[in-house]
C-alpha cells in the first residue's frame, strides 16, 4: 500500500492503478478529505485569502467535493452506468478527493505574472484527474463516458455551487458583511 504522499502524486499523475488503489481501500476517506482541505488552503493562499476567510474557503470547498461526488456517482450509477458499472458513495468520495491533488498549485497565484496561469492550469489539471478518478470508481471502459457524467455532474455542481454561494452571501450581507464570499476562487472536486 502506498503511502499518503505516494497516493496524492499517483493521482496527480493520473495514475489508474494510484485510483484503484484509493478505491478500494475504505480507510482512505480521511486521506481524501486532507487532499481537499490542502487544495483548498493553497488555492486560498494562491488567492490571497488569508484567516477566516480561508476556513470558510475549506469548509464551502468540502461541502462542494461531497456534492460534485455525490451527483456524479448518482449519474454514473443511475443514469449512464456501464454494464459493468459498480460503486459506491465512499469510493467516488475517495477518488475524487484525490482528484483534487493537483490543486496544491493554487498557491502559485501569489507569484506576479504568472498566478492566474497557474490557478487555470490547476484547474484543467484537477478536471483531468476527475476524469480519470471517475472512470476508475465507476469502472468504465470508456474514458468519453467518463467525460459526459463529468460534464453532466459538473454542471448539476455548478448549480448547486450557485445556490451555495447566493445563501452565503445573502446570510454575509444580512449580517452586515457585505458581498463577501466564501474565497478561495477553487473549483475542488
Amino acid at each position: 500500500m502506498a503511502t499518503f504522499l505516494e497516493r496524492a502524486i499517483g493521482a496527480a499523475r493520473l495514475d489508474a492503478a494510484t485510483y484503484e488503489e484509493v478505491e478500494a481501500d475504505p480507510t482512505a476517506l480521511g486521506q481524501a478529505m486532507a487532499v481537499v482541505v490542502v487544495a483548498s488552503v493553497a488555492a486560498g493562499i494562491g488567492a490571497g485569502n488569508p484567516g477566516l476567510g480561508m476556513l470558510g474557503a475549506v469548509v464551502f470547498n468540502l461541502i462542494a467535493w461531497y456534492a460534485w461526488a455525490f451527483v456524479t456517482w448518482w449519474v454514473g450509477t443511475r443514469i449512464l452506468p456501464e454494464p459493468t458499472t459498480e460503486s459506491d458513495i465512499g469510493e467516488m468520495l475517495r477518488v475524487t478527493g484525490f482528484s483534487a491533488a493537483p490543486g496544491v498549485l493554487g498557491v502559485l497565484g501569489v507569484v506576479p505574472g504568472v498566478g492566474g496561469l497557474a490557478m487555470l492550469a490547476s484547474s484543467l489539471w484537477q478536471l483531468a484527474t476527475m476524469v480519470v478518478a471517475v472512470r476508475q470508481a465507476l469502472d468504465f471502459t470508456s474514458t468519453g463516458r467518463a467525460i459526459g457524467v463529468c460534464l453532466i455532474g459538473f454542471l448539476v455542481y455548478l448549480a448547486i455551487l450557485f445556490v451555495l454561494i447566493t445563501l452565503f452571501a445573502g446570510g454575509v450581507a444580512a449580517l452586515g458583511g457585505g458581498a463577501a464570499g466564501a474565497g478561495g476562487g477553487t473549483v475542488v472536486p
